[in-house]
């Protein structure tokens, strides 16, 4: 079965969401390589609009649509970054943007979103379905949705995380990255396998929201649902449909982490490194950091992929 994207489709993407993605820093810490045994080369997309990689995805999305879909609106569902993507595309574009995000988000996403003019429709995770929300606005309102993973546009667009990083580092024996719905991966692993076939792919989650780890062990998606983790990024109940067969094909492995091994990345990363990521974003880093990865790869490239956290958090730490 052919896949939902192709290499060319994250080359097309890096051109068209030139305007608003940064090209986000690289960068090393010999202290963190002392830990990990391993040369590590951090993909800083904590440090970009927004603070999270999602705006990658979701300007490839609307920067696409036509001014007659761009007039009636977008709709997006979120726990924080994918909702501040959205505004901030959708503002560049002057549509209306309409973002459904569970009531107990980190405050200063929630705040971040209405910050950019962006409406927020609250919801209860535990009680209530927020696709089922968020399609309910798009039938009444004629906007368009922008999911968060579940679409090419959106896959590829994450996928020129990847892009950049490999053409500041060239080849890397290996590229971990955080996976939540997985768009994230499975773009990167589109690109990366395409530049380097040798690349070894791995993505991460935390221990207690494990849906693409059982999802491989079974051959097939799983749910798991109202995962408990500081990872708030990281809880989909599932992989998605059109990203799941790309992990599946072009992943060696998930990766899994506990919330104190988490805690412990965010930590170093803000000591060591002087530089703020979120729990989600500091996954990939975490697994690197207590050599959870296979023990003979010299080089790794770890995709930081958030940081936005709230204040009270972090102190908690």
């Amino acid at each position: 079965m052919p896949l939902a994207i192709s290499p060319a489709d994250v080359l097309t993407a890096a051109e068209r969401i030139r305007p608003l993605a940064r090209r986000t820093p690289v960068m090393t810490s010999s202290g963190f390589d002392a830990q990990a045994g391993a040369r590590v080369f951090f993909k800083c997309e904590n440090l970009q609009r927004g603070g999270a990689f999602k705006i990658r995805g979701a300007s490839n999305l609307i920067l696409s649509l036509p001014e007659a879909a761009l007039s009636r609106g977008v709709v997006a569902f979120s726990s924080g970054n994918h909702a501040q993507a959205t505004a901030i595309a959708a503002r560049h574009v002057g549509a209306r943007a309409t973002i459904v995000m569970p009531e107990d988000a980190p405050r200063s996403k929630m705040q971040a979103t209405r910050d950019l003019g962006a409406r927020v429709v609250t919801y209860n995770r535990l009680t209530e379905d927020r696709e089922r929300i968020a399609h309910g606005i798009v039938e009444e309102t004629g906007a368009t949705l922008v999911p968060p993973y579940d679409h090419p546009l959106i896959m590829a667009g994450q996928g020129t995380t990847a892009l950049e990083l490999l053409e500041e580092t060239g080849k890397l024996d290996a590229l971990i990255v955080p996976v939540g719905g997985g768009g994230l991966l499975a773009g990167c692993a589109t690109i990366a396998r395409d530049l380097h076939p040798g690349v070894r792919m791995f993505g991460v989650e935390p221990e207690t929201a494990n849906d693409t780890f059982l999802s491989l062990a079974a051959g097939h998606r799983v749910t798991v649902a109202h995962s408990e983790t500081i990872a708030d990024g990281l809880r989909p109940p599932s992989p998605g449909e059109l990203t799941f067969p790309v992990i599946e094909r072009l992943v060696e492995a998930v990766i899994l982490v506990t919330d104190a091994e988490l805690r412990a990345a965010v930590k170093f990363l803000l000591l060591r490194l002087k530089i703020l990521v979120e729990p989600s974003g500091a996954a990939a880093a975490a697994a690197v950091l207590f050599r959870k990865l296979p023990q003979n790869l010299a080089s790794i490239g770890v995709v930081l992929s958030g940081g936005n956290i709230d204040f009270e958090t972090l102190a908690s730490y």
